[in-house]
């Protein structure tokens, strides 16, 4: 039974706050953005991501890296793997992604996020210029004979069901930011490509 209603477009409204984004960036002196790390499971982008926050980190950047695997601990425990559930697992990082840039963060994300509207959508939360899609370009059977996790098995198997590339669709970016052929490159040249294209962007100096 309904008591009442939530009416939340009229009764939540923005309230001003003196310190904003440019204040909080200018402090940290840095260019706050996302660097959006997608790609198939077991392309590489965890530890591509954590490899280029450690050398941010080396060079003073504050940063903060939201993985996968470890949101879905927390944050997102309560979503499953169905398409409707991974369209809302990217909604919630996009938000909590557009906050810590509103913090003056250099945030890294690394997300399967197999959907180009949701990977969309959350470029359009953010600024222009503060949102670079980095494709972790790894094809399938490259992905699949890697198989840290032992997913890949599990899904060929029928055990694991929506994973994708198997039984979920991918995504491909269009025209990413920064593309890493990681058939061509290492874990470490693929993260000094990063860093070297933040640089040609202006990200870092």
């Amino acid at each position: 039974m309904l008591h009442f209603a939530l009416r939340r477009s009229q009764n939540i409204h923005y309230q001003h706050v003196d310190v904003n984004k440019d204040a909080r960036a200018q402090a940290k002196g840095q260019q706050p953005s996302v660097l959006w790390f997608t790609g198939l499971s077991g392309a590489g982008k965890s530890t591509i991501a954590n490899l280029v926050e450690k050398k941010l980190h080396a060079q003073g950047r504050h940063t903060y890296l939201l993985d996968g695997d470890n949101v879905r601990h927390g944050l997102n425990k309560d979503l499953g793997f169905t398409d409707a559930d991974r369209v809302e697992n990217i909604r919630r990082v996009a938000e909590v992604s557009k906050l810590m840039v509103d913090a003056g963060l250099i945030v890294l994300t690394a997300f399967i996020s197999p959907f180009r509207a949701e990977r969309r959508m959350a470029r359009e939360s953010l600024a222009e210029g503060e949102f670079i899609e980095v494709f972790v370009d790894t094809p399938l059977n490259v992905a699949e004979e890697r198989d840290v996790k032992g997913l890949y098995k599990k899904a060929r198997r029928g055990e694991l069901k929506n994973f994708t590339g198997i039984d979920s669709a991918y995504e491909q970016p269009e025209s990413p930011e920064i593309r890493l052929d990681t058939t061509q490159l290492s874990a470490e040249q693929a993260a000094d490509a990063v860093i070297d294209a933040l640089k040609l962007q202006g990200i870092i100096g």
